[in-house]
């Protein structure tokens, strides 16, 4: 058959990859795939309503299309085994048609020969079937690479620039380096800040926080303003001390959309230092507030309280309320990481907070559950009794736990014995040939032995049956 012309044919895959931001090559190997898609609809065309479909899942798999993109066609071509006699002839040609054309043909060879309809038979659904498969695999395409462009990106913090809004989400271009396409990023309401003005083309500081590797509409990638790792990424930019490995962030509790529209947006960071006479507060804060303020502009005026780590857990729980003073912090309960801290009461809204946001965050940073007292109404004879009551009822429910853990433990150990007991009695294909050799070297089953084996089988069913 001669080459079927499909005019504009290097334009057409020259736009494609533009469009897409895909190579060419990617799109040539999706435009052949399709092609060879929509042959197969016209095959199987000839068949509806009149008999079962023929082709079965690797029946097409001899077949592949050219693309000549000088003379912008393509033709469909099929590679045929030699033999005697032929089975099918969409895999198999006769060895006395080949050496018409060919003396030297021997049965086993494979020949490729031109199996292109005519561009007029080819039809409507084989076409329709032909864009359909090109899109589709268009799509695969751009989500394979956005997939291996962005998944093992080593900085997740991108520069994203806001493109349009979908219901409450807001969709923004975001780029994986310098010369790089942008691709469509989503930032869902849940990750979006409340002070933020998302205005089009504003541009924003976003952290990664997924890769879909799943087939979606829209955006595959999901990027957060609220996340903890954005903040980190902020201060490892503005303090050279933390870049240099002088400073650490050990911890990072984060409130970004409060439950309440009265609170604002609040993070606590906790950070230590590797030398000593390095104050890792001040660094992080830097002369006149220089750099944390430049933090808090990009989280636009987010409030962040940064405080000192302490491996000693009252320290650091008395750092973590900061700014509030506090007279005692009693670790009523130190299994159960439980402390009481006793503050002055002009300071026991501040070290509260508003509706709580204070010690909420406190307790996130340090991983201590904590209740803020008064100091002149406490009670500590009381206190101690009801704290008592709660490690009882916390032990209690420890020693459930591992009631539980160790009944489901026994249970598995049972099943597992009842298991190996039933193979043994009845081996699985596997075990034929060893069982055969243990239980019954002369390789027969005597009439005795299957009658017991029987009557075994109807007890262990009925067994079965009643439990």
């Amino acid at each position: 058959m001669a080459l079927v012309i499909l005019p504009g044919l290097n334009n057409l895959i020259e736009d494609i990859s533009e469009e897409k931001k895909l190579p060419p090559n990617i799109v040539e190997a999706a435009l052949r795939e399709a092609l060879l898609k929509g042959y197969e609809k016209y095959r199987r065309t000839f068949y509806i309503g009149i008999s079962d479909d023929p082709f079965d899942e690797e029946y097409f798999s001899n077949f592949d299309v050219g693309l000549d993109l000088d003379e912008e066609g393509y033709r469909i071509l099929s590679s045929k085994i030699i033999v005697e006699e032929v089975d099918s002839e969409d895999h198999q040609i006769s060895l006395s048609e080949v050496k018409q054309v060919a003396e030297d043909a021997q049965i086993g060879d494979t020949v490729v020969l031109d199996v292109t309809p005519e561009k007029d038979d080819f039809g409507r659904m084989a076409a329709s079937t032909t864009k359909q498969v090109l899109a589709q695999k268009l799509r695969d395409q751009q989500r394979k690479m956005i997939q291996e462009e962005f998944a093992d990106l080593e900085d997740p913090v991108l520069t994203a620039r806001v493109i349009r809004f979908e219901r409450q989400s807001v969709i923004m271009g975001v780029s994986s380096g310098i010369g790089r396409p942008e691709v469509e990023a989503e930032l869902p309401k849940r990750d979006q800040l409340p002070n933020d003005n998302y205005r089009a083309n504003a541009t924003f500081k976003v952290f990664l926080k997924e890769v879909s590797e799943i087939a979606r509409k829209g955006p595959q990638l999901f990027v957060s303003r609220s996340n903890a790792g954005l903040v980190v990424y902020l201060f490892e930019n503005e303090v050279p001390e933390i870049q240099e490995g002088t400073v650490k962030i050990v911890a990072v509790s984060r409130e970004a959309n409060p439950p309440s529209r009265s609170v604002g947006p609040r993070t606590k960071v906790a950070v230590d230092s590797v030398e000593k006479e390095v104050d890792p507060v001040g660094a992080c804060i830097g002369a006149r507030g220089a750099r944390i303020q430049q933090v808090v502009n990009e989280l636009r005026g987010e409030k962040i309280d940064v405080v000192k780590w302490s491996s000693d857990p009252i320290q650091y729980i008395l750092n973590s309320l900061s700014p509030a003073k506090v007279d005692l912090v009693r670790l009523v309960d130190p299994e159960g990481q439980h402390a009481h801290v006793l503050v002055p009461p002009d300071q026991l809204s501040l070290a509260i907070g508003r509706e709580g946001q204070n010690v909420r965050l406190a307790a996130r940073l340090t991983g201590w559950k904590i209740d803020v007292k008064n100091s002149h109404e406490y009670d500590q004879e009381a206190e101690d009794q009801a704290v008592s009551e709660l490690i009882i009822q916390r032990e209690d429910e420890e020693n459930l736990q591992r009631e539980a853990e160790l009944r489901l433990e026994a249970e598995q150990a049972e099943r597992a014995a009842e298991d190996a007991r039933l193979r043994e009695l009845y081996p699985l294909p596997e075990d034929d040939q060893e069982y055969g050799e243990e239980q019954y070297e002369d390789g027969t089953i005597s009439e005795n032995d299957q009658s017991e084996i029987t009557q075994e089988s109807e007890i262990l069913a009925k067994e079965e049956r009643e439990r």
